[in-house]
């Protein structure tokens, strides 16, 4: 009794902490936020400037892991800390669900070896 509540309540826990990850955004609201982007990175974020990186086809958690980076100063660059410092979680969300939703490089999620 008592190891199928510790089971019940690791899942609930688990189950919230994944919901708050996968999170989904809006492409439609991400291709409007994203109007400043565009000049940079490409309307699409297939950025033909290899200053600039391609954000096209990108998978969304790593997009928004990076604006969060940006916005906390965590990683540095001066357009982009300015950018991202005005952005909220549901921005970065719709940002993220556009250019991952665009057809980019064929990116490959690396997994670590155990």
């Amino acid at each position: 009794m008592i190891r199928t509540a510790i089971i019940m309540t690791v899942t609930g826990a688990l189950a919230l902490a994944s919901a708050n990850v996968l999170a989904e955004g809006n492409a439609a609201a991400g291709k409007v936020k994203s109007a400043v982007c565009q000049s940079c990175h490409g309307v699409d974020g297939n950025s033909t400037n290899p200053e600039f990186p391609r954000l096209a086809g990108q998978f969304p958690d790593y997009l928004i892991h990076a604006l969060k980076q940006y916005k906390s100063g965590a990683r540095k660059n001066a357009i982009m800390n300015a950018f991202a410092a005005h952005l909220s979680t549901q921005d970065m969300e719709d940002i993220a669900a556009y250019f991952s939703s665009q057809k980019g490089l064929k990116v490959l999620r690396y997994t670590m070896p155990k």
